[in-house]
């Protein structure tokens, strides 16, 4: 059921409009009249409708003025005119006054009439939904950036600490690593000195690329990336810098856009990236205790070194 607010003038009654409705076997909509703008608004204050119905006679009862102080006044519901006046004289200026629609009350029917009631309530509602949906997408989209950022603290403290049991210098990057993601220069002019901007230049695209494609594609990348890593003897510790300082420039360049997915996939890239390096590390370890040696060929074997 429809429950309307109809506000009248004096000569004209809400009368005859709710006999219209009650003859109408169908129509589910309960009127209930106040006479006069101030009593509209007074109405309005203390109650909840469904709808406003208007009834525009100027000079006593302008219903256009009266929509903007409405709204001026904070009235959400659909507002509805009904006036004497054709449609293609009223429409266009009740829309830009605030109402949401116009009928002629010598031409419409109670059966339209309750139509054009029904299109406003549902209009309405699917805005109030549409903004609570939107106010929804922002605090997850805030809720994510924040825990993005808590991520990151943590795998910036985690280098941290690892620094400081290998006794290394503090004050070996250029920059300061504790300032927001969002104020923080780009990655490359606060890596460790000894490492090639380069080495950025490819991480972030590879970072990038693993974002989109995941590890499928990128396993052979991955492995010639840890293999580049060993031969610059670069530390696992030093891997995770280069990994957090790139993934700080990636957040921050996402906006209010989502960073779940980023950093998801980030962590997967930096659990693989130190596997990698782990067993390229191993591999290297066993050559070095056991190095290859040259083999002799067959029937060889049994002949002293002194025999050559």
């Amino acid at each position: 059921m429809l429950r309307v607010l109809f506000v009248a003038n004096r000569q004209r009654t809400g009368r005859w409009l709710a006999e219209a409705f009650s003859a109408d076997s169908v129509s589910n909509v309960r009127l209930e009249e106040v006479v006069g703008s101030a009593a509209g608004m007074a109405r309005l204050r203390d109650d909840t409708y469904d709808a406003v119905l208007l009834s525009h006679d100027p000079p006593e009862l302008n219903a256009l003025e009266l929509v903007e102080g409405y709204r001026a006044g904070g009235a959400h519901e659909p507002i509805i005119v009904m006036g004497l006046q054709s449609e293609q004289e009223m429409a266009a200026a009740c829309f830009e006054r605030g109402a949401d629609g116009y009928v002629c009350a010598s031409t419409t029917t109670s059966r339209n009439l309750i139509w054009v009631l029904a299109r406003a309530v549902q209009y309405h509602q699917l805005m109030r939904e549409n903004h609570r949906l939107s106010l929804a997408q922002q605090q997850r989209l805030q809720r994510e950036h924040d825990e993005a950022e808590r991520l990151l603290e943590q795998q910036r403290a985690l280098v941290g600490e690892l620094e400081a049991i290998q006794g290394r210098n503090p004050a070996e990057l250029e920059g300061e690593p504790s300032e927001p993601c969002q104020s923080l220069p780009p990655a490359a002019s606060r890596l460790p000195r000894h490492l090639p901007r380069e080495l950025v230049l490819h991480y972030r695209e590879l970072l990038r690329a693993y974002v989109i494609m995941g590890s499928g594609h990128l396993a052979c990348e991955l492995s010639r990336l840890a293999d580049l890593l060993a031969s610059a003897g670069v530390t696992a510790r030093q891997a995770m810098q280069l990994h957090v300082l790139v993934l700080e420039e990636m957040v921050s360049g996402l906006g209010s856009r989502s960073t779940r997915h980023v950093m998801t996939r980030a962590d997967l890239l930096a659990l693989e990236i130190m596997v990698h390096l782990a067993e390229n590390y191993r591999a290297r370890w066993r050559e070095m205790i056991d190095p290859p040696m040259q083999q002799l060929l067959p029937g060889f074997e049994r002949l002293c070194p002194t025999e050559f």
